[in-house]
């Protein structure tokens, strides 16, 4: 079982994972505890009492005067290689020591200290105005017993506050004690939400500030804009030197900027680099972009190879240029002709007609002649089921309107007959020639 400080959360930007919580003998291994107290201020100290700590325990620690109120953070042999880490010696120092663990009048004390801590600073930058120190007191930090104040200020400049401490001790009664700062410790302070939209890195888990250098962005091709670059803190942003060293490692492998490119043509400059897809950007003009052409590493290596051998390719992108394999379109709207269903209508209408025995072989068989003989309509015929009468001669149903237009178009052939006979009355009667009306 591990021990009962593993599995303690603090809502601390400075915390430390022990891993080495849930090792033998670990916790036991050292009696020096890491401390933290308001900010990002931390400290060992030895618990030469062997008070059983864990981590979270508020404990009274010693102080220069009277004594300090923090937070217990980490303890095992994880300290020894924190303070490692962190350069703090122990060997020809005096080591302060842990007191006890808070009382409640400890805890009151400390409370009332720090209530005062806002309405310090306030008045403390009145009393800088007023003395005129280019400076800016950022924030105050009372000593758990509440006999020593520590201003956090900024400055451009060296800046001599003796008299400022003289001011300080009479308004407040306390020891006094200056501590620079920069302006991202000061945005650690503050807090706020990046453009990532995350809470910032340096207040919730940066402990140490490495400078960021403009030749990090160049290496990103990131545009050199001062107000996408500088974070809230007035400063380049500390995620420039995140991925850095990636680029760094990836441009090794790339050809060299400052070779020119020559061909038959003209002479290109490089441009611009994606350096993880490998591809370069030149120009046929140094100082801006004119015939952009964009190239592959590999293309550019070759090319440097040809120069170098007194070569000169007709154009950069001559070799590069591979004839990629067309794909079959497949047309699912044109794929067929438009009239794919009428000529399916036509097929099945020729089957229906051979079926019913009234085709051109069948009527070319009945005649005996070989030859196939004009089609006629032929009028399908109901049987007679009680219901509906016939008509006469035809036996046709009178309810088909095939039927009521051959009626229609006999009656029609009737009276265009009897005008003609009307019509004809003065001439000679002799044989007819006119066609015999339809039954």
């Amino acid at each position: 079982m591990g021990r009962k400080g593993c599995s303690k959360i603090q809502n601390n930007k400075l915390n430390t994972y022990d891993w080495l919580c849930d090792v033998p003998d670990a916790a036991n291994a050292t009696d020096y505890v890491e401390v933290q107290f308001k900010n990002t201020r931390k400290g060992y100290f030895l618990n030469s009492a062997k008070i059983p700590l864990e981590k979270g325990d508020v404990v009274a620690v010693e102080a220069s005067p009277g004594h300090d109120i923090g937070t217990v953070t980490l303890t095992g042999k994880l300290v020894l290689l924190q303070m490692k880490k962190n350069n703090t010696r122990t060997e020809g120092v005096e080591v302060k020591r842990v007191y006890r663990k808070a009382k409640p009048t400890d805890i009151e004390k400390y409370n009332e200290a720090k209530a005062k801590e806002h309405e310090t600073m306030i008045r403390s930058r009145q009393i800088a105005a007023d003395l005129g120190l280019n400076m800016k007191i950022g924030d105050v930090e009372y000593q758990g017993d509440g006999n020593k104040a520590i201003f956090y200020y900024i400055a451009d400049e060296r800046v001599d506050f003796r008299q400022l401490i003289k001011v300080l001790a009479e308004a407040f009664r306390v020891r006094i004690e200056m501590k620079q700062i920069g302006a991202r410790q000061e945005a650690g302070r503050i807090g706020g939400i990046g453009p990532c939209g995350r809470e910032l890195c340096c207040s919730s888990w940066m402990t140490s500030f490495v400078s960021v250098a403009t030749g990090a962005a160049r290496y990103q091709d990131i545009s050199m804009n001062p107000q996408k670059l500088a974070g809230q803190c007035a400063k380049l942003k500390c995620c420039i030197n995140y991925e850095v060293d990636a680029y760094v490692e990836a441009q090794k492998r790339l050809p060299s900027k400052e070779i020119p490119l020559e061909t038959k043509d003209n002479t290109h400059y490089h441009f611009k680099t994606d350096i993880f897809k490998r591809e370069m950007t030149y120009s046929t003009d140094k100082s801006f972009g004119a015939n952009l052409v964009t190239i592959s590493a590999d293309r550019v290596f070759d090319i440097i190879h040809m120069n170098k051998k007194g070569n000169k390719p007709a154009s950069l992108q001559e070799d590069t240029k591979t004839s990629t394999p067309k794909r079959d379109s497949h047309d699912i709207l044109g794929q067929d002709s438009l009239t794919r269903f009428d000529n399916n209508l036509k097929k099945k209408k020729k089957k229906r007609n051979n079926g019913n025995g009234n085709g051109t072989n069948t009527q070319a068989e009945a005649n005996g002649n070989g030859k196939p003989q004009p089609r006629r309509k032929v009028i399908a015929r109901k049987e007679n089921n009680g219901n509906q009468p016939h008509t006469g001669g035809g036996g046709e149903n009178s309810s088909t309107p095939r039927n009521q237009q051959n009626r229609n178009r006999g009656n029609n052939h009737q009276r265009s007959n009897k005008n003609r006979q009307k019509g004809t009355n003065d001439k000679p009667q002799g044989k007819s020639n006119k066609p015999k009306p339809e039954a």
